[in-house]
Parts: structure tokens; sequence; C-alpha cells
């Protein structure tokens, strides 16, 4: 055995596993991956330096299986545990670690079929939601088991956006390819239909100090921000106002115009000291007063050359921005105002960027296979 050749693989996942959890070594990992077709999932200990492919799955035979293969749509960390991510895929179901050190498990008890979106329960972590079609699964069991608490009558309509509400666990958003924004008060039991907007909802995400604020980010760059009922019964939440009188909701698009967002959103990610960060595909926006003005950050390519796929903030330092395009890995240290680029460890696409809120040196990369 050469030792040197080893030597890096295993001081990389030495550092990483000290960093994650303080559990011990227990599966052979992939090869250092340059200028290659690996898929699945990186991690990286060190913002983006070294990257190493982190995509075994043990199975019950002992041996270990690879996701390497498969197509990530998204990465979804544990609000109440770090160690505690879930990948949904394109076309084969959700899978989950409690330890990237020691592999990926597959949610047997999903369908294998694209997850459009996933939310964890920030009040208990057994509480998990996933949107597959027109459906909503709900499992109170950590993934043991699930059910369906919300099905649309149309096939064709799919359930885009799920979010809960980390002060209070009951009430749950989803949003919906038709438009419409729907509120349970009593996780997913019950529904009410609170906003029909004229494009698809893409995101729901709740401003991560105040639950009250609600931001929906639709399918071609829309963006409203309304503020949450404190209705404690449906009859309650009738009675919610869903007219934009900018009381309860406010539409925010006047202020996105100047910059020419485009129609493909990608991201809607919250900082510290209260910033936010709105991508498309094209370009990257940061508010300081909740989505009420905006100002662009500048990027190295010029905007018709640019093709954000995925984009993260350090929660710890909105100074940290990274985002990742079919090639290269960017990162900047001062707000955008300078960036480093690196070649993807992979000749396939980057398209999810997850950054482990204790540890921000951690980062986890997800890929696809590049469409043509």
């Amino acid at each position: 055995m050469n030792m040197n050749k080893k030597l890096g693989p295993v001081l990389f996942l030495l550092i990483l596993t000290m960093t994650l959890s303080g559990c011990s070594l227990s599966f052979k990992t992939n090869q250092t991956a340059t200028g290659n077709d690996l898929g699945g999932v990186f991690v990286t200990a060190n913002k983006g330096d070294v990257w190493r492919q982190m995509s075994v799955m043990p199975t019950i035979t002992g041996s270990a299986d690879n996701i390497g293969h498969l197509d990530i749509s998204d990465l979804v960390i544990d609000p109440g545990d770090a160690a505690a991510v879930y990948m949904p895929t394109f076309n084969d179901g959700l899978y989950y670690t409690y330890n990237v050190t020691k592999g990926w498990n597959h949610v047997d008890t999903l369908p294998r079929a694209t997850i459009n979106d996933v939310a964890v329960d920030a009040n208990d972590k057994c509480n998990i939601y996933a949107a597959i079609g027109n459906k909503l699964y709900k499992s109170i069991d950590c993934s043991r088991n699930w059910k369906e608490v919300y099905f649309d009558s149309n096939p064709n309509v799919s359930v885009t956006a799920i979010a809960v509400d980390h002060y209070a666990g009951n009430n749950v958003y989803i949003g919906t390819s038709r438009g419409e924004v729907i509120k349970s008060l009593d996780g997913g039991g019950t529904w009410r239909t609170i906003q029909r907007l004229n494009d698809g909802v893409r995101r729901i995400a709740i401003h991560p100090t105040d639950s009250r604020m609600v931001f929906v980010a639709s399918v071609k760059n829309g963006l409203y921000r309304f503020n949450s009922s404190e209705a404690v019964n449906l009859d309650q939440l009738a009675e919610y106002q869903n007219k934009f009188d900018g009381t309860n909701w406010m539409d925010l698009n006047s202020e996105l115009k100047e910059f020419n967002m485009g129609f493909n959103f990608k991201a809607l990610e919250f900082g510290n000291d209260n910033a936010m960060f709105l991508a498309s595909d094209k370009v990257l926006l940061k508010s300081l007063d909740n989505g009420s003005s905006w100002a662009k950050i500048k990027l190295i390519t010029p905007e018709k050359e640019t093709m954000i796929n995925a984009l993260a903030v350090n929660p710890k330092n909105s100074n940290e921005l990274y985002y990742v395009t079919d090639t290269t890995f960017y990162r900047s240290a001062d707000a955008g105002n300078t960036w480093t680029t690196k070649q993807l460890p992979t000749s396939r696409a980057g398209n999810a960027l997850l950054v482990d809120p204790v540890n921000t040196a951690v980062m986890y990369l997800g890929i696809n296979k590049i469409k043509k």
C-alpha cells in the first residue's frame, strides 16, 4: 500500500469526522474527484478549498453502496441538529444522513420520485414534511413512516414549497405550482388558502428571527412578504386579509424591476444582521430592510454569461457568500466586493449548496448531470 496516496483522503476524513461528530471512521470513501464524472454529494471542511465526494450508502450486508449516480435537487439541514441533512433527489426519492462520515440512507417508505421540497420542524426533529407531485407527506417518527396530509385534486398541479414556523411548529405553509399559498394551523391536519398568485410558488421562507414575517418567491422571480396571521383556528384564519394592502400582504416587485432579474428564480437566503439575498440565474441582490430596497452584488462574469444554480450564505457572517454554476464554485469573504473561483471537483454541474450553521467551514455540494 502506498501510504502517501492514502494520507490525503484519510486526513480529510479525520478532520471532517472530528468537525461533524467526533465519531470514528467506519467506511471507505471515494477517490478525490477532479475532472471526472462523479455525482451525488461533495463535502468540504474548509469553505471549499478541498472537496471530497461523500456518497457512500451502507447496506444490510455490510458492503457499501454508492449514490454517486443520483441527481440532487436540494440539500436541507435539520434546524435543530446540524448533523442531520436531508437530500431530495430527482426521480429517486429522499435520502438523509445523521453523520455524513457514516454515509446516506434512503427513505424506503416514500415513493422513489422527484422530491419537490423538504422541511423539518425546528421544535421536533421527528416531524418532517416532503412534497411529491400533488401530495404532501408528513412523518412524525423521523422518516420511518409517512402519512399523506395534503392532496391536490389536479394531478398536473404540484406542491412546490414547504415552510414550518420555527416558533410555532403547528403553523405550516405550502405553495403550489398553480400559485396558491396554503396554511395549516394544526401541523397539516386541515388547510386554508391564504393567497392566490398569478405565478407558481417556488419558495416560502420564514424570517429566521421573526417567524411572523414570511416571504414567498415565485417561479418567475416574483417576491412577496406577508405578516403571519395570529389566528388559532380556521374560522379566524378565514378573516385573514389576503389583499395586497400593505398591512398583511406586500408586493415587493416594484423595487426589483430595475434589476432585470429575468424569469428564473434560484434562491432566497438569509444571513445575520438582517441581511437577505435574492438570486436569479443571472443576478444576485442584497436587502437590509426585509425586501423594501435592494442593491446589486457585482459578479465576475457578465450577466449574459452568468448561470447561478445555487446560492449559500454563512448564517453567522453575511459577508461570506457562495454560489455555484455548472462548472465553477464562487466564494466571497467581503460581501461580493471580490470573489475567488474554483473549478468544481467533477465534470457534472453544481445544483445545491448548504453551509453547516454550527461549523460554517463545513459545506455540502449537491451535483447533477449537465442538461444538454
